[in-house]
């Protein structure tokens, strides 16, 4: 979300998050285009209203930057006019935050029945997907139960035989080395620097941690 900071004007950002939506704001457009390939939105939302600006040339950077595929909800002042085709959807002042949410949701990418959602992560068990900031990966689909069960244990320390118990379904544990060689597939799966984890720890002697 790109939203300045004008007094006299809402702010969305920590509704949307209340709302169950991942963002991450930005002050300004340039910000935004900087980070754009960091983050690999799925949507992004200009606030113009809050900036004082029509946000047109923040939308056709963003497309110029990423692709034109990229969806774009223009947010602007009552009674402004801006081109259609800067953005998907241009929404004038005043409105609920749930006309927000309403006109978002059909443009974002389609989940499976089966979602878990922690922190910047998010696993579909469905399709075997995880998105999380700008990495978006496939899964097999011992991946996606090995991080189902980090995420419904995450902040915990899980031993390195418990984890292979439970996602190898055995309770023979003589040789866990094939654990660390899909522990590091998951960290190319999710990490930004998967040789410096952000998220999914060793725990040296012990397991594993996933701090979300």
């Amino acid at each position: 979300m790109v939203e300045g900071k004008k007094a006299d004007r809402p702010s969305f950002a920590a509704q949307l998050q209340k709302k169950d939506f991942t963002v991450i704001a930005v002050p300004n457009g340039a910000e935004a285009v900087a980070r754009l390939a960091e983050l690999g939105p799925d949507l992004v939302v200009v606030n113009a209203a809050s900036i004082g600006s029509t946000g047109v040339r923040i939308c056709q950077s963003l497309h110029d930057k990423q692709d034109e595929h990229l969806p774009i909800v223009l947010i602007v002042e009552a009674g402004k006019t801006v081109e259609k085709s800067a953005a998907d959807v241009v929404i004038n002042l005043p409105f609920t935050v749930q006309k927000l949410v309403n006109r978002i949701k059909p443009l974002l990418p389609g989940d499976g029945n089966n979602i878990i959602h922690a922190g910047p992560i998010r696993l579909d068990l469905e399709h075997r997907r995880v998105k999380c900031l700008a990495r978006n990966a496939r899964l097999t689909p011992r991946l996606a139960s090995l991080l189902q069960v980090l995420l419904q244990h995450r902040g915990e320390v899980i031993e390195r035989e418990e984890l292979f118990k439970k996602v190898w379904d055995t309770n023979y544990t003589g040789d866990t080395r094939t654990l660390d060689v899909h522990i590091s597939w998951l960290r190319r799966a999710i990490e930004m620097d998967p040789d410096h984890p952000r998220f999914l720890h060793t725990v040296r002697g012990v397991g594993y941690r996933l701090d979300v």
